[in-house]
């Protein structure tokens, strides 16, 4: 099965990154791609850099939104990962992926969990923690783990993705620098988010698809400078190993092919789901574990 990210910039309104992004898709499906993922909140800027009701507007469009992609995906025969603004009601947003299947329908949807609150990422103001859990998607290419950015820092999303019969994690993502870091900070970031999911990937021996955007964006407040998101979008195979991996800064559409039966070779060979010591992982479920 041939897999595709589109790794892109925010082209400063909705219509024409849509355009875009539709090409690509168009490119993409055009040299075999099948499953095509795009970046999270992949319509318009990132816009969790400051806090402002303004934004709550874009929600607004979610069922046209849902609309559009369910187009898409139809007209092209793909099985297509997004990342839209939903909104339920004033008041309560969320962060979520919606997945489409060949003929256009919606095969299923993913909230995102985790929701961070840092410097220029206030996502705590927008969104909602989601509350669909972590089902896998079935579609007709497979079981897809679909979780969104932050999340791809926590192992236990991972792992309860697997556990449910996911073939493959997939994470639709918006991460970047602060040009003010040091170089020396940034690589330290940049290989952190890159080695927690390939860890994934090893610890489930699962395929894992990263999808991030590029280019600066600016902070409409003038608070922060801004950030410039690093890309670096991968496709990595069941022991971690990277089988396509984007640069910083090109926009691009990332292909890779992956094969499920790989998956069952691995696991295998590393059977860590059958030696797991699951009666004895109740800490797990405690914020934090005291020795009493």
């Amino acid at each position: 099965m041939k897999t595709a990210l589109i790794q892109q910039k925010y082209f400063g309104t909705k219509e024409k990154t849509r355009q875009i992004t539709t090409r690509q898709i168009v490119e993409a499906t055009q040299n075999g791609a099948e499953l095509i993922v795009l970046q999270e909140l992949h319509q318009t800027e990132y816009f969790c850099q400051c806090e402002d009701t303004n934004f709550f507007a874009y929600a607004n469009s979610y069922e046209e939104d849902i609309q559009y992609w369910s187009t898409v995906a139809k007209e092209n025969h793909i099985v297509l990962v997004t990342s839209l603004f939903e909104k339920r009601t004033a008041g309560l947003y969320h962060n979520t992926a919606v997945v489409f299947e060949k003929d256009g329908t919606i095969a299923g949807k993913y909230r995102k969990m985790h929701i961070p609150d840092d410097p220029g990422f206030y996502e705590k103001f927008y969104f909602t923690p989601g509350d669909l859990g972590f089902e896998p998607i079935q579609t007709s290419i497979g079981k897809l783990g679909v979780l969104i950015c932050w999340d791809q820092w926590y192992p236990e999303a991972a792992r309860i993705m697997t556990l449910k019969g996911a073939e493959l994690l997939i994470y639709p993502t918006a991460i970047g620098w602060f040009d003010e870091d040091s170089k020396e900070e940034k690589q330290r970031q940049l290989d952190s988010w890159i080695t927690i999911q390939r860890s994934h990937a090893i610890a489930n021996a699962i395929p894992v698809l990263s999808c991030n955007r590029v280019g600066f964006e600016s902070d409409p407040t003038g608070v922060m400078k801004g950030t410039t998101f690093w890309g670096n979008s991968f496709i990595c195979g069941a022991q971690g190993e990277l089988l396509a991996h984007a640069t910083h800064q090109d926009e691009t559409i990332l292909y890779a092919d992956i094969t499920h039966a790989r998956t069952k070779e691995v696991r295998d060979i590393w059977p860590f789901l059958r030696d797991r010591r699951i009666e004895d992982y109740h800490c797990l479920l405690k914020r934090y574990c005291d020795e009493d």
